[in-house]
């Protein structure tokens, strides 16, 4: 039997006067998944999120959590969910252990032991016991994140979750997030601007523009999708007229580059042996052929240009 999917958007609307803000959003999240949410600024993803923690109300549809109403059965969806918002809402002129504690207060079940388990995966443990006010935004952050999973949520929301931490905070995080999908079966919903992490961090992508989804995909399919590939071919400078043109008879037609001599062609690592015996039968006196594949940032340009 197929399990129910933690989140299910089902037509979800979000209109503000005549201002469409978020149109019809409809797809599944399953347990054990990183999904990444991407968008240029003002595309609807914040809304989003906040219709999901129910910030602000659905116009239309709905958000269900674990089979569970946001609009009709709030309480019971929201205890399925841990979440920051932008920034982490915290009481600076507690310490870190204090606003934990108050936290846990306020869910069933989360024990001491949970807090100290927390603490040390966020690194904490040695400024725990200082001020809120005290901390760095990267403190901060990795603060909301030890409270968002006390309660052991089935779906983590993070909006911009690597704002403030440092580059191995950043690996860190990004390590655990898939560790809590994987292996413990969350499903971790991510919205963040840094692409390059969320191709390394997430399952599966949707694409958001102007409060309509474009695309739902497979990281790997999305990212090396068929014609996605290019072969970067150094030549001769002297020479590239001339091996553009015999390229041009492969029906490859060359993209421009900066660097002479270099010719960028939309082809697989297949068609790499025919481009190569082409140019050697020429006389093309032939430098370096490198495959260059698309990353996750040349792909989201590339929908979101198309789509303006």
């Amino acid at each position: 039997m197929q399990q129910e999917p933690v989140v299910q958007f089902r037509e979800a609307t979000k209109r503000i006067r005549r201002r469409m803000l978020v149109n019809s959003l409809s797809f599944d999240i399953p347990a054990g998944e990183v999904f990444g949410f991407l968008g240029p600024n003002g595309a609807g993803k914040t809304t989003t999120i906040r219709m999901m923690v129910g910030l602000i109300k659905i116009s239309q549809g709905d958000i269900l959590i674990k089979g569970h109403s946001i609009r009709s059965q709030f309480k019971q969806a929201i205890r399925h969910v841990g979440a920051i918002v932008e920034n982490p809402d915290l009481y600076k002129y507690l310490t870190g252990l204090q606003n934990l504690r108050h936290y846990a207060r306020m869910v069933p079940g989360v024990t001491a032991a949970r807090i100290d388990e927390m603490v040390r995966l966020v690194g904490l443990q040695e400024r725990i016991g200082d001020k809120v006010g005290t901390y760095s935004l990267g403190m901060r952050q990795r603060l909301g994140i030890a409270q968002a999973l006390l309660h052991r949520p089935s779906l983590l929301i993070l909006d911009e979750p690597t704002n403030g931490l440092d580059p191995a905070g950043i690996h860190e995080l990004r390590n655990y997030l898939k560790k809590l999908a994987h292996e413990e079966g969350v499903a971790v919903f991510v919205s963040s601007h840094l692409l390059s992490e969320m191709e390394l961090m997430c399952d599966r992508v949707g694409v958001l523009q102007h409060g309509q989804l474009l695309r739902i995909q497979n990281m790997d399919e999305f990212v090396h999708a068929q014609g996605s590939a290019r072969v970067c071919v150094t030549v001769e400078p002297s020479q590239s007229g001339e091996a553009a043109r015999l390229l041009a008879g492969l029906n490859k037609e060359t993209l421009p580059l900066q660097q002479p001599g270099q010719l960028l062609i939309p082809a697989s690592r297949e068609e790499i042996p025919a481009i190569n015996q082409l140019l050697m039968q020429a006389g093309i006196a032939i430098y370096s052929i490198q495959v260059q594949e698309q990353t996750l940032e040349d792909k989201f340009l590339e929908i979101t240009e198309e789509n303006k």
